[in-house]
C-alpha cells in the first residue's frame, strides 16, 4: 500500500474521502468488482475515529467478533483490503469537488493533489477532524500549517524534514504530543515540551522515553501553560509560559505544535452542493447515492429513514454502494453476483486459492 504525494493528476476508478473502517471496507467491496480506489484522509494514518480516538477501546457489536479493539479492527480491515492495493493520501483535506464536462469528478486537496474519478465515495464519519486550538490570543497570525519551511504554528506534522534544525515547542500531554517529541527530537535543534501538569495521558513507554531524554538534557520539560506567542509580524520567535505558581518564563522557539485533541466538523463538505439534513448527507437506501450522479455517502456521514450509526450499518452500505458504482465505472460490463465462498475468480483476487 502506497502513499502518493505528487501534484500530477491521478486517474482512478474511485476516490474515497475518509479512511475509517467503513472507507477501508469499501476498498474490499470495490476491489471484488475490479474497481481501484484511492483514499484521502486528514489524519496521518488510516483508521478514522477507531485509530485516533479509541484505539484500545473494546468494540462489542462487530459481527463475528465478540470483542475487538478499535486498532485491531482497523488492522484487520487493512489486511482484508491489502489484495486490492489501495493508495492512501494522508494528512490531506479535500478542498474542492467539481464535475468535468466528460462526467468525471475532479477532487482537489489542500496539498494540491488532483484526482479524476468516475465515482466519489464520501465515508468521512461525522466530517473532518479539526484540531482544537489552544486559547492563546493572536495565535492565528502565526498559523502557517502548510508552510514549507516549518516556521509558525502547526497542528499536524506533515513532513518531518520541515522541522529539521528548528527550535520546536510542543504543548500537550497525550499520545500525539509525546510521539512527536520522540520522533522530532533527533532532528530538532532544540525540543521543549510544555504540559499543564506533570502527569501524562500517553502510553507509559512513551512517557518513560520522554523523561529519559529530559534527564539527558535532550528535551526541556516545563509545567504550565502557554499564555502568549512572541514574534515579529507572523514570524514566530518564542512563547511565554505561565507556570502553575503564576511565574512567567519566555521560551525560544520558531515552531510551535499544540496537541489539544481533535473535534469533528463538516468542513468543506458543506460547500459541495449536496443535499444536507442537519449536517448529514441525504442518500437513498437502494444505492446509498447522493443527489449528485456518481457521488455516494456511506457510514456516519449519511442519513436516511431508519439510519443507525453503527459500523456494521456502514459495511452494509459499502456493499450496496459498490454494486451500483460498478455500473458507472464499467458501463459496458454485466455484473454477475458472486459469493466469495464459492467463486474461484473472487478467491483468485483475494489470493486464497
Amino acid at each position: 500500500m502506497s502513499e502518493d504525494s505528487n501534484s500530477n493528476v491521478i486517474e482512478t476508478d474511485v476516490v474515497i474521502i475518509g479512511a475509517g473502517p467503513v472507507g477501508l471496507f469499501a476498498v474490499f467491496e470495490l476491489g471484488l468488482l475490479d474497481m481501484k480506489a484511492h483514499l484521502i484522509d486528514i489524519l496521518d494514518r488510516p483508521g478514522g475515529q477507531c485509530a485516533e480516538l479509541y484505539p484500545e477501546k473494546p468494540i462489542y457489536d462487530i459481527p463475528g467478533m465478540p470483542e475487538v479493539s478499535g486498532q485491531k479492527l482497523v488492522d484487520q480491515l487493512m489486511e482484508q483490503a491489502a489484495p486490492f492495493n489501495p493508495s492512501f493520501h494522508l494528512n490531506r483535506m479535500v478542498t474542492s469537488l467539481s464535475k468535468l464536462d466528460n462526467g468525471v469528478w475532479e477532487v482537489t486537496t489542500d496539498e494540491n493533489d488532483v484526482f479524476h474519478a468516475k465515482v466519489v465515495v464520501i465515508a468521512a464519519g461525522g466530517g473532518s477532524f479539526q484540531p482544537k486550538k489552544p486559547p492563546i490570543p493572536g495565535i492565528e497570525a502565526f498559523e502557517q500549517s502548510s508552510s514549507a519551511d516549518g516556521h509558525g504554528v502547526h497542528y499536524a506534522v506533515r513532513k518531518m524534514e520541515a522541522f529539521r534544525g528548528k527550535d520546536i515547542l510542543i504543548s500537550g500531554g497525550g499520545d500525539s504530543a509525546l510521539d512527536w517529541v520522540l520522533n522530532l527530537q533527533p532532528i530538532a535543534k532544540s525540543m521543549t515540551l510544555v504540559h499543564r501538569r506533570d502527569e501524562f495521558r500517553a502510553a507509559p513507554d512513551s512517557v518513560n522515553k520522554m523523561r529519559a531524554l529530559v534527564a539527558e538534557g535532550a528535551v526541556n520539560l516545563h509545567i504550565g501553560q502557554i499564555a502568549e506567542l512572541l514574534g515579529d509580524g507572523n514570524s514566530l520567535s518564542g512563547a511565554r509560559l505561565k507556570s502553575k505558581e503564576g511565574d512567567i518564563l519566555d521560551l525560544s522557539c520558531n515552531s510551535f505544535l499544540p496537541f489539544f485533541g481533535l473535534t469533528m466538523k463538516l468542513g468543506p463538505i458543506a460547500d459541495w452542493g449536496l443535499n444536507l439534513a442537519e449536517n448529514l448527507i441525504e442518500v437513498d437506501t437502494q444505492r446509498f447515492a447522493t443527489d449528485q450522479d456518481g457521488i455516494y455517502a456511506i457510514g456516519d456521514i449519511n442519513t436516511y429513514p431508519g439510519k443507525l450509526k453503527l459500523i456494521l450499518s456502514g459495511f452494509h452500505e459499502a456493499a450496496l454502494m459498490a454494486h451500483d458504482a460498478f455500473k458507472r465505472v464499467h458501463p459496458d460490463q454485466k455484473l454477475t453476483f458472486q459469493y466469495t465462498t464459492s467463486s474461484s475468480s473472487l478467491q483468485k483476487k483475494l489470493g486464497v486459492q
